[in-house]
């Protein structure tokens, strides 16, 4: 009877620590499933925050072109506000298809890289 005890106390004690080193897994995988996440949300901040800034000083280039032309300052910047304001229409009607699947499809490869695929 002594020896039936001593080998579930044996098992016990594998299960336990075979939970904590899944549970340990678990952790390091979550952690740098994060950190992959983060890096490719930062990456692609500064990238849309650089191209934003480049935007922006085109379209005031563009502004003050297109209002010496006219000989109206304000004007070219009204018309560039215009087509800017088109440009966002069209990219809010259009957000889906170049907006949220990009971001999506980015996020799960980021998320799910390294992993092994299951087959048939």
């Amino acid at each position: 009877m002594s020896d039936e005890l001593n080998k579930i106390e044996e098992l016990v004690s594998r299960l336990k620590a075979y939970l904590n080193t899944r549970l340990s897994q678990l952790k390091l995988s979550t952690a740098e499933k994060t950190a992959n996440v983060l890096t490719v949300l930062i990456a692609v901040l500064l990238a849309a925050l650089v191209f934003f800034l480049f935007l922006t000083i085109v379209c005031i280039g563009i502004a003050l072109l297109i209002g010496t032309w006219l000989n109206s300052l304000w004007l070219g910047f009204m018309i560039v506000s215009g087509l800017i304001l088109l440009l966002g229409l069209w990219g809010w009607l259009s957000r889906d298809k170049w907006l949220r699947i990009p971001i999506m499809n980015l996020l799960i490869r980021a998320l799910f890289k390294d992993e092994p695929h299951e087959k048939d």
